[in-house]
């Protein structure tokens, strides 16, 4: 299997180390001012979710020719890199952005320590901003809730209750409350009206943990749903605490909608752009925004599903359907003070969801293009945006992995932890480590054969092997088309899970938390939401919008 890539202006190395910084204090006007500014955070790990500026995106060190095209598609904007220190990582995190084509960048002298010691408020978790908008809308709007506990009552008195569940079909499949059906993200008022079709029923809205069940009872609410419309109150890891047996491997999903209920979701969502104030884009808007998108940055999103997407899509667009743009902002937008445009069929029932939440998170200009089935001309998965090229790297097909090994080779890989449902596999024997602190660990890598590196698609193994070349006299060489193609190749069988063994215990795979690790957990997130707001108020840099009636 060939993974599927586009490289963006392909560039030299860099050899300017003299990478200009940024005070703290300066960088808070520069984020409160009317240009558009990005802010970086290159830690690695978990090292990000432990404290970070408030409106600083995760783009690790190992990761940055990944992940850097999306997150910022437009080469001549500020940008900020962070670290712990500004000195750890962040200057040849920059050093390698400007080697890729982004020539206004600067390092946050101090880092996050410097950040906090000029008290500035330093933001713990992932997708922080997007999950205090959730905390943010259920104080200022009263979004009603249930218990695990209540609803198991319920459910069990018979009680008339559709649970809707608004995660990724793939989480929902991995674990979920018994009788749900998936209705992921934007798909909730889309699909709804069909999937609860008499006023009496009460209407369940169930994810995870907190934010997406309060975002999607609450965007229901907003488009005036008729029927009672809660949120499971902590969701799934509440049915789990609660000592009831979730469902595993329910594929359900609420059907597409009818012709009556897809013009119920119209009028809802007309509700919603008048309320939030959506703006829908003409075709010759979206070509005005597109030939300025090298002084203004554009983010055109596709909110559909994935299968939509593939099916045909708008060319530039990118796909990020609705729910998960919402719940995890800071995966596809580092400029909040950027263009963002939704596409969506030309009902933009999604779209315009979608952006009432953009919205009301603080993003400047968010607006919504209704695209006609004649515009959708591209075809497939969303292509792999790759900036650079890996360099001069030998590499081996799937086939010659095991005479390799047999002579002393050793398997690194390098890919991260994946999403706790999503199952981890791997090669056997192989050893997790990290692109960005191999080198410093040569001495532990046993064998004294090939160093042979892979990650899932091959990519980031091929950056790393050009990188490792020249500091060890071991062979070093990359697995064509990554774990994913030995896998294909049926050479073997793959380990499936999280106990392979690190080169750095530092950065061994996160084990999965136990019941009192979860309620741990659970308990630290529920106080994690009492005192946010507050933090972001003190921090000034974000400003949610309350759209009251």
């Amino acid at each position: 299997m060939t993974a599927t890539l586009t490289q963006l202006h392909p560039a030299k190395p860099s050899r300017d180390t003299n990478v200009p910084t940024i005070s703290p204090a300066q960088l808070r006007r520069e984020v409160l001012d009317a240009d558009e500014i990005a802010v970086v955070d290159v830690r690695e790990g978990e090292r990000y979710a432990t404290g970070h500026i408030s409106v600083a995106v995760e783009l690790p060190f190992s990761e940055i020719e990944l992940r850097a095209g999306r997150l910022l598609p437009r080469r001549t904007i500020r940008i900020a890199v962070t670290d712990d220190d500004g000195l750890s990582l962040a200057p040849a995190a920059a050093t390698r952005l400007r080697a890729l084509g982004y020539p206004n960048v600067r390092v946050l002298a101090g880092g996050v320590q410097g950040w906090a010691e000029e008290n500035g408020e330093l933001i713990t978790g992932l997708n922080s901003l997007s999950k205090a908008l959730g905390e943010f809308v259920e104080r200022n709007d009263h979004t009603p809730k249930i218990t695990a506990v209540d609803l198991q009552r319920a459910l069990e008195a018979g009680e008339k209750i559709v649970v809707l569940d608004t995660r990724p079909l793939e989480e929902f499949t991995h674990i979920s409350i018994p009788t749900g059906l998936a209705a992921p993200g934007a798909e909730l008022l889309y699909r709804a009206f069909d999937a609860v079709p008499s006023p009496e029923i009460k209407l369940v809205i169930n994810c995870a943990g907190r934010t997406r069940a309060i975002i999607g009872a609450q965007a229901l609410r907003n488009a005036g749903f008729p029927n009672p419309v809660v949120s499971l109150e902590n969701g799934t890891a509440a049915w789990l605490l609660a000592g009831y047996e979730p469902v595993r491997g329910a594929t359900a999903e609420a059907a597409r909608p009818t012709e009556a209920g897809l013009a119920k979701a119209r009028e809802g969502a007309a509700l919603v752009a008048d309320r939030f104030g959506v703006r829908t884009l003409a075709r010759s808007q979206l070509d005005e925004f597109a030939a300025e998108s090298a002084d203004r940055t554009l983010y055109l999103f596709d909110v559909r599903t994935p299968e939509e997407y593939a099916a045909g899509h708008v060319r530039g667009a990118l796909s990020a359907p609705g729910g998960q743009l919402v719940q995890a902002t800071d995966r596809y937008i580092a400029a909040r003070q950027a263009r963002v445009v939704l596409v969506d069929d030309p009902d933009l029932i999604r779209a315009t969801i979608t952006a009432s939440w953009l919205i009301q998170l603080g993003l400047a200009e968010v607006y919504v293009y209704p695209a006609s089935d004649k515009e959708r001309t591209e075809r497939g998965a969303e292509p792999k945006l790759v900036l650079g090229a890996p360099g001069l790297a030998s590499a081996i097909n799937p086939a010659d992995l095991a005479p390799l090994v047999a002579q002393g080779g050793a398997v690194l890989d390098l890919e991260g932890a994946p999403p706790y449902f999503r199952p981890r596999r791997y090669i056997p024997g192989s050893i997790v480590a990290r692109r960005s602190t191999v080198a410093r660990h040569l001495d532990k890598i046993p064998g004294n054969g090939a160093i042979i590196l892979t990650s899932n698609d091959g990519i980031l193994a091929s950056f790393a092997a050009a990188e490792l070349g020249g500091r060890t006299r071991r062979r070093v060489v990359a697995l064509t088309s990554g774990t994913a193609a030995w896998i294909e190749a049926g050479l073997g069988t793959p380990g499936e899970g999280l106990d392979q063994p690190s080169l750095d215990t530092a950065e061994a795979l996160p084990r999965l938390p136990t019941l009192e690790e979860r309620r741990i957990n659970l308990a630290a997130y529920v106080a994690w939401g009492d005192r946010i707001t507050g933090q972001l108020a003190r921090d000034g840099l974000v400003q949610f919008r309350a759209f009251n009636h």
